[in-house]
């Protein structure tokens, strides 16, 4: 009986790790954590896998600030900022287009996906750890040039959390 509980107990402990890694949507523990506590909105997350298959189907919208913008940024992405942030200035007239906002982290983001949603935009996601997680899984950004190794990581306190890439403050 003893040992039939030993193995219940294995069993369960084995599903309960398995569900919770199956839900986290970064690799680090830490960040998720901090993330999970950050990110409060209602907005739809999308992780970094699944993003990079389907990247070039989707309007990247990038809610960092012009010179984060400058430093780097995902590939295709248009910058919209989040101090000046205009909606009006968007070119997507069809507001069932598929949206990915991003910014940092997430935070950003998320506040200007919930603007979109809030003006009938149907098919916004924000990208949960932001270009710091998809550069952290080894993704590409790119600056004016091309492909380059540097991200903005908007303060040192929040530079913590990028581990991939070269840390540029100012450019």
């Amino acid at each position: 009986m003893r040992k039939f509980f030993l193995i219940t107990i294995m069993f369960m402990s084995i599903f309960i790790s398995t569900n919770a890694q199956h839900k986290r949507k970064v690799k680090s523990s830490s960040y998720n954590v901090l993330l999970k506590k950050l990110l409060k909105t209602k907005v739809p997350e999308i992780s970094v896998d699944s993003l990079e298959k389907m990247v070039d189907d989707v309007v990247l919208l990038d809610a960092r600030e012009t010179d984060e913008y400058n430093v780097s940024h995902l590939a295709k992405a248009k910058l919209v900022g989040y101090n000046n942030f205009n909606i009006d200035s968007l070119n997507v007239k069809d507001k069932d287009t598929p949206i990915v906002v991003y910014c940092s982290v997430g935070y950003r983001s998320g506040k200007i996906a919930e603007k979109l949603i809030e003006k009938g935009y149907t098919n916004v996601q924000n990208l949960y750890g932001g270009i710091f997680e998809w550069k952290n899984e080894g993704n590409n950004v790119v600056d004016k040039n091309g492909i380059t190794n540097d991200v903005h990581p908007y303060s040192k306190s929040w530079g913590i959390w990028l581990k991939k890439g070269n840390k540029v403050y100012k450019k």
